[in-house]
């Protein structure tokens, strides 16, 4: 069995396996990553961090890849939903 971890994403707890990326945490907690600039909103397309559709706040840091960076027990995520 996994070890479960827990981190806060736009004020919800989610729980997920140790070694889930930060996008599939956020989609879980039923949000999407961001709003283009016409607003419309966009979540991760390629899956490795080139597109950049999946940039995040974690703990305070702007503009992070959401798919290319492993949860961590405590983690504040925030997107611009």
């Amino acid at each position: 069995m996994s070890e479960q971890i827990t981190l806060t994403v736009n004020g919800i707890q989610v729980s997920v396996p140790r070694g889930t990326t930060v996008a599939v945490a956020v989609l879980l907690a039923g949000a999407i990553c961001r709003h283009s600039v016409t607003d419309e909103p966009r979540a991760p397309l390629c899956g490795m961090g080139v597109c950049y559709e999946c940039r995040v706040k974690i703990d305070d840091v702007s503009h992070c890849r959401g798919c290319q960076t492993l949860c961590e027990h405590g983690m504040n995520v925030r997107t611009d939903d």
